[in-house]
């Protein structure tokens, strides 16, 4: 059955059978090895979590805004979309995709950045590190190893995202010196299941994100008319505005724009897959450039419209006021807990002899709601 569905994937995929894991397991008839990736990321605790972290509002501003969690199901939703279009491994690319934002901190960005600040002196913060201490240290749900115990090709694409490592300063800060013993190459490049899991997060939060500005009213369509690729969608909905609800139209402006995205994707991959010549996997990992891109044209809405969204949005005052109380319950409850760890974190728990690690990565793992009730109780 599983051999059948090998022969099937493109020359570019990488493999159903994995290299391997850290620690040797029986294999199942039941599942492939991403299946089984993908599984357990989805039973872990810190993806349950992320149902209560901020992705932009805070999680107590209104039921229908996005969460960690939906922002993670529909990246995944896009990943297997371009996947399967390339006949790729799909079930890494939905791992990857739903693992991706496991290390984010409550209150979104403002909350990285204040515990980054609390642990200046300690080795810093940073959430796609956080992502591989939940994988590989603190989800607690086996007799034989610490962590899940993923693949080597699901560590990898988690890893290296945004392309090869050239300075591995952080990771071994935050990790320590050589944690991954030589089983990644951090020179190459990563998998192009990891590249489209990349891109589907930008194709998400910025589709996903104008969407919750416009139904917040933060601004409107008006606003967005001279963005290149929106301007022409937008003119063509903005017709039907007698006839429909405001909120239809939306819906239908952020489906065809990600339904632009996705297809520009598609086009360019190909296209450079071609200008490099990649022929195989090992060409894929040997290439100077990522291989998964936006085309000339729709880099420039990517950034204008990251641009929009910051100023419009993630710079909104109403915005700002809940994220600068999310900056000022995690640096409180920082301090607080460090003047007694044990009252508030079982230390046996937490197989590390940096306190201030022990107390990053209890904080990390909150979500909003229980940062601010503990920031409530010991204010």
């Amino acid at each position: 059955m599983q051999k059948k569905s090998i022969g099937k994937l493109s020359k570019f995929a990488v493999p159903l059978l994995s290299k391997g894991r850290f620690f040797k397991e029986k294999k199942t008839g039941l599942r492939n090895d991403f299946q089984r990736d993908r599984d357990r990321i989805i039973h872990s605790t810190a993806f349950r979590r992320l149902k209560h972290k901020t992705q932009v509002f805070v999680n107590t501003s209104g039921d229908h805004f996005r969460t960690r969690i939906t922002h993670s199901l529909e990246v995944s939703q896009i990943a297997r979309t371009l996947s399967k279009y390339f006949n790729l491994n799909e079930d890494l690319s939905e791992t990857l995709s739903l693992a991706h934002d496991l290390g984010h901190t409550p209150f979104g960005h403002a909350g990285e950045e204040a515990l980054n600040d609390c642990m200046r002196d300690h080795g810093g913060f940073d959430h796609n590190i956080q992502t591989l201490r939940i994988i590989t240290i603190l989800e607690n749900r086996y007799y034989d190893f610490k962590g899940l115990n993923l693949s080597i090709e699901t560590l990898d694409g988690l890893i290296k995202h945004n392309g090869p490592i050239k300075d591995l300063t952080k990771i071994n800060r935050i990790l320590g010196n050589n944690f991954f013993k030589k089983k990644i190459n951090f020179t190459l490049n990563s998998s192009l299941e990891s590249q489209i899991a990349s891109i589907s997060d930008d194709i998400a939060y910025n589709s996903h994100d104008l969407e919750d500005g416009l139904k917040s009213n933060l601004f409107n369509l008006n606003q967005l008319s001279n963005i290149p690729v929106l301007d022409k969608i937008i003119l063509k909905h903005k017709k039907k505005l007698k006839k429909y609800s405001i909120d239809l139209i939306i819906r239908q402006i952020i489906r065809e724009t990600i339904n632009e995205m996705v297809s520009d994707v598609i086009r360019t991959t190909k296209k450079n897959i071609r200008l490099y010549k990649i022929k195989n996997l090992n060409d894929i990992y040997r290439a100077k450039n990522q291989l998964v891109t936006f085309s000339g044209n729709m880099q420039k809405f990517d950034k204008k419209i990251k641009s929009f969204l910051k100023h419009k949005m993630y710079f909104h005052k109403n915005v700002n006021s809940k994220t600068n109380y999310g900056r000022k319950v995690i640096t409180r409850l920082f301090l607080k807990i460090k003047k007694n760890p044990k009252k508030y974190i079982n230390i046996k728990k937490y197989n590390n002899s940096n306190i201030e690690r022990i107390i990053c990565d209890y904080i990390a793992g909150m979500t909003d709601r229980y940062a601010i009730n503990l920031y409530n109780k010991i204010k």
